[in-house]
């Protein structure tokens, strides 16, 4: 009969005989033992781990080794995994069961059921293998040479997985001892198997991490950051063949009034269609890529101005063909914009401005595409103004700080804000953020800048907390920043200066910055958090650090990027990534920020799905940072 494995009773006396097969099943159970463990050491796939370690268990001297796995059907059915010494899909047949029932009253079926080991000695004589049910299994015993088999569970994150079964020619194996050590081997590969799935989760997280940074969730199309990319590396071999390539623009012509009128999913469905019919025009050796919300980029690495010209026309007429979205039939036609290297720009960021500008000249009277043509002269002059216009506004304190709020989603209340600078020309107005900010890092401005923005953050905050108001404000670092020797000791300074507690002050990076000396940013880091200060990775998705690496940071929250977030309530594969971003940080330990927040609905999706804080729109614009403290009350 199928009984537990033997426990060994005081006063137990062995003969000379006895003694020798025992230290023999001690030791084959030991070799086995050491085997699985090289095995487990080996393996990098689940299945080749299941089928290695039943070799090396018949290898070892046992006749025949077995996993099955417990399906949670309504029969409680096994399926057999891998086996050496028997085929599995003779154990198939036999239709076996880990269900209290005759069926299930077999090592494997009651390993698994019981979570214990079970021993069954002597098949051909146990009465509970006697009846019909198991004929064959009698059968396949004598023809394959074992007596006695035994089972093991398979414990994976507390639950049983399924049973290692063995059999043994002996038909009394399996004591007590030999039992002991093999429970062992089947806790390794349990072990094992958990490890291998754990690996194959942070794989699939790294993978679906990368194709985040690089690739549009809607279109499938390589994004802006992969297209800038492929573009400096084709530009620096254009340079050294002494060759032209040429950047296109496009832009779906009317997409926000299509929004408008129909909605974000038709809009999604249009673009999808859009893009399938342009990349189907691709050549091999050409890159499309989705750059903006309705705007899509083809880099053609060999060929000048004619070849771009024709390029344009051939996809002006393919795009004539009305697209059906939502039972309508809608304009598909684009604006195409086309620069060139080296006659237009010679850096990536440049030709795509280049090209974006001409896309903008493109009119459907002249065949819905233009080529650059200048006023390269007018940006840099007005670019040089502006550098020495900056500089003066830093110097005289002449920038404002904004902020934009923040809201713990579960109590709707303000938890912090976002610090902002804004500039307002004596001349030209309220200068792009985006713009001057870029200036400033190309112009070596960007220390005096952050300076500018630490001093005023820190003295605000101290504003808040004498009016009674603590709240976290939260300002960026550049990449320029990470890299400033001087920055950890120009902040102590001015916590010591302002008397302020590190949890008012909080840090935002992004990924693109921490990535461009990942040893460097990751030490920059450290000496931050040390100083008990929060932080966070901002547009978290958009970037291309590892999992790896992430894993590294001390950092405390990650913000979603907007666009991923903006969507997620239309677009399916948005609320995907969102889903899964927040899972993975809480899974890391991290508090996880949604940007770009500007509709109820989005609001209702990120707390069901647990996010932690809210900002955007839908809460406020950034604002004056005076005026927060009146914007909280009205809020609360």
């Amino acid at each position: 009969m199928a009984y537990p494995a033997d426990k060994p009773t005081a006063g137990n006396t062995l003969t000379k005989g006895s003694e020798g097969k025992e230290f023999l099943r001690v030791s084959r159970a030991l070799k086995t033992l050491s085997a699985g463990n090289r095995t487990l050491l080996r393996a990098s796939d689940e299945q080749e781990l299941l089928h290695a370690m039943c070799r090396v268990i018949v290898e070892s001297g046992y006749r025949l080794a077995c996993v099955a796995y417990a399906e949670l059907d309504e029969q409680k059915s096994v399926r057999w995994m891998a086996g050496v010494g028997t085929e599995t899909d003779f154990l198939e047949s036999l239709h076996y069961t880990w269900a209290d029932t005759v069926l299930g009253g077999n090592a494997t079926g009651t390993a698994i059921r019981t979570d214990e080991p079970n021993v069954a000695r002597n098949l051909l004589v146990d009465p509970a293998y006697a009846g019909p049910a198991y004929a064959r299994l009698r059968e396949h015993a004598i023809q394959n040479g074992y007596t006695s088999v035994t089972a093991f569970p398979l414990r994976v994150e507390d639950k049983v997985l399924g049973a290692l079964t063995m059999g043994a020619a002996e038909p009394d194996a399996f004591n007590a001892e030999e039992v002991k050590l093999l429970s062992e081997l089947a806790d390794d590969l349990a072990y094992g198997i958990a490890n291998l799935r754990m690996r194959m989760q942070h794989r699939e997280s790294q993978a679906a991490l990368a194709r985040l940074a690089y690739y549009d969730p809607l279109t499938g199309l390589p994004n802006r950051a992969l297209l800038l990319e492929g573009l400096e590396g084709a530009m620096e071999t254009a340079k050294q063949q002494h060759r032209a390539l040429a950047l296109l623009h496009l832009q779906v012509g009317h997409f926000h009034e299509i929004n408008k009128v129909l909605g974000y999913r038709p809009g999604d469905k249009l673009l999808q269609e859009i893009g399938r019919r342009l990349a189907q025009a691709v050549k091999e050796n050409e890159t499309l890529a989705r750059v903006g919300e309705a705007e899509f980029a083809l880099l053609l690495p060999k060929g000048g101005a004619e070849y771009a010209i024709q390029v344009a026309q051939r996809l002006m007429s393919m795009l004539q063909e009305p697209v059906e979205v939502s039972g309508l039939m809608l304009d598909a036609r684009m604006g195409i914009g086309i620069a060139l290297f080296p006659g237009h720009a010679t850096d990536a960021d440049a030709l795509m401005r280049r090209a974006n500008a001409a896309m903008h000249q493109a009119k459907p009277a002249r065949g819905g595409y233009a080529m650059y043509t200048g006023g390269q002269e007018q940006e840099n002059t007005r670019r040089l103004a502006l550098m020495g216009d900056l500089r003066r506004a830093i110097e005289r304190d002449e920038l404002r700080l904004y902020c934009q709020p923040k809201v713990d989603i579960a109590s709707r209340r303000a938890c912090g804000a976002e610090a902002l600078v804004r500039w307002q020309h004596p001349l030209q107005g309220m200068v792009s953020t985006t713009e001057f900010v870029q200036l400033a890092e190309q112009t070596g401005m960007i220390t005096p800048l952050t300076n500018w923005m630490l001093e005023a953050a820190f003295r605000q905050v101290y504003a808040w907390r004498e009016a009674g108001l603590e709240r976290a404000l939260a300002v960026n670092l550049s990449a320029h920043d990470l890299y400033d020797p001087g920055l950890i000791d120009r902040i102590r300074s001015l916590f010591s200066t302002w008397g302020i507690a590190p949890e008012l002050i909080q840090f935002e990076l992004t990924e693109s910055a921490l990535m461009t000396d990942p040893a460097e940013a990751l030490d920059t880091l450290v000496r931050l958090k040390r100083l008990a200060v929060q932080l966070f990775i901002d547009d978290f998705g958009t970037g291309y650090s590892s999992l790896s690496y992430l894993q590294k940071l001390p950092v405390d929250a990650v913000k979603i990027d907007q666009s991923f977030v903006k969507p997620m309530a239309e677009n399916s594969d948005s609320m995907v990534i969102v889903c899964s971003t927040i899972e993975l940080g809480h899974n890391l330990g991290l508090k996880v920020v949604a940007e770009g927040v500007e509709t109820q609905a989005v609001w209702e999706h990120l707390a069901a799905l647990g996010c932690d804080v809210a900002q955007g729109y839908l809460i406020s614009m950034p604002m004056p940072a005076e005026q927060f403290q009146e914007w909280e009350r009205e809020w609360t």
